[in-house]
């Protein structure tokens, strides 16, 4: 046993009934590996070597009093303590039993450091996290802006961590460090508080806002109009779609927020504003805007920014990409709507899949809450972070969402060897230098160059280094020389106090203190809901969202040397829209507007998700209360695992309409009649309108783009972007491939191509129907001729994957979710790759669906994004709350509980959720006695 535990013969670890079969089974697998991966022998021993104890006990250093461990059947562990900090040191030792390899791979993400572990394939990657900074600016906000009391937290942390792994060698920790010691000596170092807080950082990179918009809409200049821009980029459809406050309005007189009815204890308009009053527009500030397609302008930006496109995929490789699938489900509903008398709350954060899952269940239980032991909370936690992010404590629950405020913009910035230009004078760069460590020996250093509107990030891709060689600006800029680089600004790059949120949500007792958390919670902007043990439900929209001079909204990127083109500061906290118990007796948020536009005096962005999920959920509420019906536990559940498609309720009608003559086509769209647009996992009509939508956005939109927007690999014949009109000479048309990666690639056939769709398919002889001859079809020039067209690549692409009897097809054979091992699990050995993955499972949902198992229809029809936990809170009577994880407790593969919760979360089912000390005892199958 390591130094630091104690455990007689009779305190040995528990192994789950079970395990020894399917250690068997690996031990067969393992002795194969053995002649293939370095000529190493991998035993049974060797996977066991990691599983952490979970009963008995083990001394832990640095504890003041003893702290109980009781795991569920799931392998969930709710933790008893007498101190606060004796609770946090016991969560760090907890997490890193579970869960440490995931915590060193994301502390060496947010560091910028993957090459020390992974080598010189990642030394780009770092040097792109280096210039961003991220473990720098968490360095200083422990320095400067946490509490005391949040540093003593994170310090217990990061001493329970390293409790765990004092003389325990590489695998003792986890099956993937033995595979990376065949081929480097690492060694991993003691956790930090700080590796704790930069974590925060990556999970605001996550959900960043509409950086890669800003760049897809620069990218489209050189081949679409500014009209067709904006035809891509339709306005918020408040007329369809509410958003999240629908209450309040602009004060006339103080050209202020008003929240309308809100209690007088927390009144919103309180503080002055210190932004512009009326929304900015679009206009004579933006870089980027563009002029006519084929004009040329925009060509030198077109080849540099998808660049920094390409500098984006790879980092969000290992998080999850971003774009509009991120995002998450959350509402709550009064009791006055309930069967239970009291709130109901609901929440499934989207995000893309991975395994372990981003979230590990726990609870944290002061045996008697006091001063010195202030918390008795449960539910969602981040490894490698003391705290639960979501969940609810005996007097609150709360949930989260991505607000989707726009808190990054790029600017183009003129530089020299000196430094850049700012009105008509050159201003120093602020510098540091980096080294970069590499696996196996050698580093590499880097220089980080900082302009007043933050980091160069251009100086880290030799195309980015030519950025805006010609790129469009409207306004007068000044000589272009080799061309512009490009800066990031982003409000998580400055220093705040978010972590201190995470504790004072923890111990809220009411809306005022958890207004009072949010406020605090400064990246990632996110959406807050909220309901209390009184009954009372409310909503807070909090984070540092800027405030942006007049003639700038952050769509496109702006004039780094224009000195009026910087921020002015960030919309203050009271005047942030918020609700508290609405008349209306529920709120929803899905990523749709916070607020009608019109009715708020602040920018929050120019690009919300369009509300098809929320408008969902809206109405499936309102169906339910209608005639004074009652919400139950279990409706919420169904609600969050509804599958309808609004796109297929606006586009199935104009499909049946059409005279198919082909009768294999024919056969095919038979499938859509009585179709009730639901996506079930066996639905043959699912996977056949799916495959058409994907086809309709290829033919009137995706071969349309640029090539830096269209996958990689996919090649067309068509006019040079400088060409202007038609090209009459087949002989003159230039083949182009595709760049994105497929999971980032346009059109993706999200709710905003939806909502494209819905301006335009009324207007059937628009441009965007029409479609060039090919070898095997004719030229379309009507609504009708295109999606004929697609009716039939569809009926093909479908024979070729499902097999041509149109009964046998199934969207869950196509849609499929395989569950990949951080890393290892999607760059080692294949060998390796077999043993750390888990799946494919067929499931359900759609993107845009509530149950929002996304795809990408540019890429395919993997599954990409998932509801990555569920979770439905019964506020008061907290032992009838349900939840599930996405895989299991456990990060250690071949584990019972490595993916345990899956195929139930498939399913759409949810676990019991034990809080009180009796529900938990009664579930309680493990307890493991940590002593001082």
């Amino acid at each position: 046993m390591p130094s630091n535990t104690t455990a007689s013969s009779a305190e040995k670890p528990a192994r789950r009934r079970g395990r020894r079969g399917r250690l068997i089974v690996l031990a067969l697998a393992l002795a194969l590996v053995a002649g293939v991966v370095g000529g190493a022998y991998w035993g049974v021993s060797t996977v066991r070597a990691s599983f952490p104890q979970t009963t008995g006990t083990i001394k832990l250093k640095g504890l003041t009093a003893p702290v109980d461990v009781k795991r569920d059947a799931n392998g969930i562990p709710q933790l008893y303590a007498s101190t606060d900090e004796d609770l946090f040191r016991a969560q760090g030792y907890v997490h890193a039993q579970d869960r440490f390899w995931e915590m060193d791979v994301r502390r060496h993400v947010t560091a910028g450091r993957l090459s020390e572990m992974f080598g010189a394939g990642q030394v780009e990657t770092d040097a792109f996290l280096r210039t961003l900074g991220w473990h720098r600016v968490a360095q200083q906000e422990f320095d400067e802006k946490l509490s005391p009391a949040t540093k003593k937290y994170l310090q217990a942390y990061a001493d329970g961590v390293n409790a765990y792994l004092a003389g325990r060698d590489n695998g003792d920790l986890s099956l993937e460090y033995v595979a990376l010691g065949l081929t480097n000596d690492y060694k991993p170092e003691k956790w930090t508080p700080v590796d704790s807080v930069a974590w925060l950082k990556a999970m605001a990179w996550d959900l960043r806002g509409n950086m890669q918009d800003e760049i897809d809409r620069s990218l489209m200049t050189s081949r679409l109009s500014e009209q067709q821009i904006e035809q891509l980029y339709p306005e918020y459809p408040y007329d369809l779609h509410q958003p999240v406050v629908t209450a309040g309005a602009v004060d006339d007189d103080a050209k202020k927020w008003d929240p309308k009815g809100e209690p007088s204890t927390d009144s919103a308009g309180s503080s002055g504003s210190s932004g512009s009053a009326g929304s900015p527009s679009t206009g004579g500030g933006t870089a980027g805007s563009g002029p006519g397609a084929g004009s040329g302008a925009g060509q030198g930006a077109q080849t540099q920014l998808s660049g920094l496109s390409d500098v984006l995929d790879r980092v969000p490789a290992l998080l999850g990409p971003n774009g509009n699938g991120i995002g998450s489900n959350s509402w709550v509903v009064s009791g006055k709507y309930t069967t239970t008398d009291k709130p109901l709350l609901a929440n499934d954060p989207h995000l893309a899949p991975q395994l372990p899952s981003l979230w590990a269940q726990m609870g944290l239980h002061c045996r008697a809450v006091s001063e010195k032991c202030s918390f008795d909370v449960a539910g969602y936690t981040f490894s490698g972070m003391p705290g639960v992010v979501i969940g609810h404590n005996q007097d609150i629950a709360w949930g989260f969402t991505n607000l989707g405020a726009d808190v990054t913009d790029l600017y183009l910035e003129k530089v020299s060897q000196t430094g850049w230009t700012s009105g008509s004078r050159i201003k120093p760069f602020k510098v540091r230098e980096e080294t970069i460590r590499v696996a196996g020996g050698g580093s590499k250093k880097i220089t980080v160059r900082e302009t007043d509107h933050g980091p160069l990030i251009s100086d880290r891709s030799a195309e980015l280094a030519r950025v805006g060689e010609r790129a469009p600006v409207r306004t007068p800029a000044p000589d272009r020389g080799n061309g512009f680089g490009v800066a990031l600004r982003w409000t998580a790059l400055d220093p705040g106090n978010s972590m201190d949120a995470v504790f004072k949500l923890n111990r809220a007792k009411d809306f005022q203190g958890f207004r009072a958390a949010a406020k605090d919670f400064d990246v990632p902007s996110q959406n807050l809901i909220y309901a209390d043990t009184k009954g009372n439900i409310g909503y807070q929209a909090p984070g540092r969202i800027p405030v942006r001079p007049e003639g700038f909204d952050g769509s496109m990127p702006a004039p780094g040397w224009n000195p009026t083109s910087g921020w002015e500061g960030y919309i203050p906290f009271d005047e942030l829209p918020y609700e508290y118990n609405p008349k209306r007796g529920y709120i929803v948020t899905a990523n749709q507007a916070v607020v009608d536009a019109e009715k708020y005096p602040y920018l929050i962005t120019k690009d919300y998700g369009y509300g098809s999920r929320s408008q969902r959920i809206n109405d499936l509420i309102e169906l339910k209360i209608k005639d004074g019906g009652k919400i139950s536990t279990d409706d919420m559940r169904t609600m969050q695992t509804d599958n309808q498609s609004e796109i297929a309720k606006l586009l199935t009608p104009h499909l049946l309409k059409i005279d198919v003559s082909d009768p294999y086509v024919r056969e095919a769209q038979k499938l859509l009649e009585g179709w009730d647009y639901t996506q079930e996992p066996d639905s043959g009509a699912a996977a056949y309108f799916n495959a058409v939508w994907r086809h309709v956005l290829k033919l009137a939109f995706g071969n349309k783009l640029p090539k830096e927007l269209r996958m990689r690999g996919e090649c067309l014949n068509v006019r040079p972007a400088d060409s202007t009109g038609p090209v009459d000479d087949l002989n003159a048309l230039v083949r182009e491939c595709g760049q994105r990666d497929a999971d980032s690639a346009q059109p993706d056939g999200g709710d905003r191509w939806y909502e494209v769709v819905r301006g335009l398919i009324d207007d059937e002889d628009s441009e965007w129907w029409q479609a060039p001859k090919t070898r095997k079809d004719d030229a379309t020039t009507t609504r009708d001729e295109l999606l004929a067209r697609a009716m039939k690549d569809a009926r093909w692409e479908l024979t070729a994957k499902l097999g041509k009897d149109v009964g046998s097809w199934s969207w869950g054979r196509l849609h499929q979710l395989t569950l990949k091992n951080q890393t290892l699990g999607t760059e080692g050995p294949g060998i390796l790759q077999r043993m750390l993955n888990r799946g494919p499972w067929n499931l359900g949902g759609g993107e845009a669906a509530v149950n929002a198992t996304g795809w990408n229809a540019a890429g395919g029809y993997d599954v990409i994004w998932v509801p990555s936990m569920r979770m439905v809170v019964n506020v008061g009577d907290w032992d009838k709350s349900r939840w599930i994880n996405l895989t299991g407790a456990s990060g250690h593969a071949y584990s019972a509980h490595y993916t345990d919760q899956t195929d139930k979360w498939a399913k759409g089912e949810l676990l019991d959720w034990a809080y009180s000390d009796r529900a938990v005892e009664a579930a309680t199958e493990d307890t493991l006695a940590l002593r001082p």
